[in-house]
């Protein structure tokens, strides 16, 4: 990784960013059909951060 040119690393690469938004979308998308489908609201949270945390390593590998 290079430094920019004022000296500091970025916060983020954009590998990251695009992995962890990848993980955000699925998780919204997860608990909120869960909840449409009747699950109870803390179910359904701990649906989408299930969903998040398993897309995680998979979008990692795939946009290697």
């Amino acid at each position: 990784m290079t430094p920019r040119p004022g000296g500091d690393p970025p916060f983020l690469t954009l590998h990251t960013a695009v992995v962890l938004l990848l993980a955000l979308f699925a998780g919204l998308v997860v608990g909120g059909l869960s909840l449409l489908g009747g699950v109870r609201p803390a179910l359904a949270a701990l649906a989408g951060l299930t969903a998040a945390g398993t897309v995680v390593p998979a979008a990692r590998e795939l946009i290697r």
